[in-house]
């Protein structure tokens, strides 16, 4: 079975930045190993699926797969999935709607950005542990949790600076490990970085659904809803963010690029 795969680079308006995801529409699921495989073959940080749905609400079932799992939400992903759509597959609208195990997400086109509706969530205060600062290093100052682990930092310099111990953040009880500080440059309200060993990602490059957490602390503690926000890993991405406490939501944007088009042999 031939397939095609898209690789797209997310959250930049480059190649070789941001945080890089293939894409692979099908007609219809594969066992769950082989999409696991393909995914694992990829060796990127996400590889995104998904397959048309004639539910009303809805335009396609999308799932992510690290090399290692399945996820339940991806940002980058998602925004590479939409920008295939848009770019590649003659999508005409606007908008495309995802059902996942989130629930509904949606992507549109906007002035140049791909805007994700996520859903926020937002965490709960928790302590700074001996284990924490053992697996992250540096002196962190607050620490919340939800689905994962969000530790802040004084200043950006010290997050860059932070050389974490993989195998201890592993062991945190925790799929993901969000670290952030307040920005250094003009306009940017904060930064972040984000580390996953569990699911086989020792520092993913950008990650837009750090920022369903990200955004409401940020948000909280500045006291206002838009937000610009850098990733600071070693390829970097850029995202655009609001804080919608209304509904629950965040609003997360972004620039894509396509690195590759092909197919693959399964």
């Amino acid at each position: 079975m031939r397939l095609r795969l898209f690789q797209v680079d997310a959250f930049t308006d480059r190649v070789f930045g941001g945080n890089p995801a293939a894409v692979v529409p099908l007609d219809a699921w594969l066992p769950d190993h082989t999409l696991q495989s393909i995914a694992l073959e990829n060796n990127l940080s996400e590889t995104a699926f998904f397959v048309g749905d004639n539910d009303a609400e809805t335009d396609f079932h999308l799932r992510w797969f690290t090399p290692a799992i399945e996820v339940d939400l991806c940002g980058h992903a998602t925004v590479a999935a939409a920008h295939v759509l848009f770019t590649h597959l003659d999508w005409q609208r606007s908008d495309v709607r995802f059902e996942t195990q989130s629930g509904l997400v949606s992507c549109r086109s906007e002035s140049g950005r791909l805007v994700l509706d996520f859903p926020a969530r937002p965490g709960k205060p928790a302590d700074v542990t001996e284990q924490i600062v053992d697996a992250l290093g540096g002196s962190p100052v607050e620490v919340r949790t939800a689905d994962n682990l969000l530790v802040v930092y004084s200043s950006e310099a010290e997050l860059a600076s932070l050389t974490p111990d993989v195998k201890t953040v592993a062991a945190l009880d925790a799929p993901g490990v969000i670290v952030t500080a307040p920005g250094d440059a003009d306009g940017v309200d904060f930064v972040s970085r984000y580390f996953a060993p569990r699911a086989g990602i020792d520092e993913d490059p950008v990650t837009g659904s750090a920022h369903c957490m990200l955004v409401p602390y940020w948000a909280e503690r500045l006291g206002k809803c838009d937000l610009h926000a850098r990733q600071i890993s070693s390829r970097g991405g850029e995202l655009f963010c609001r804080h919608r406490p209304d509904d629950g939501r965040v609003d997360i944007a972004g620039r894509a690029v396509t690195f590759l088009q092909g197919t693959i042999q399964v």
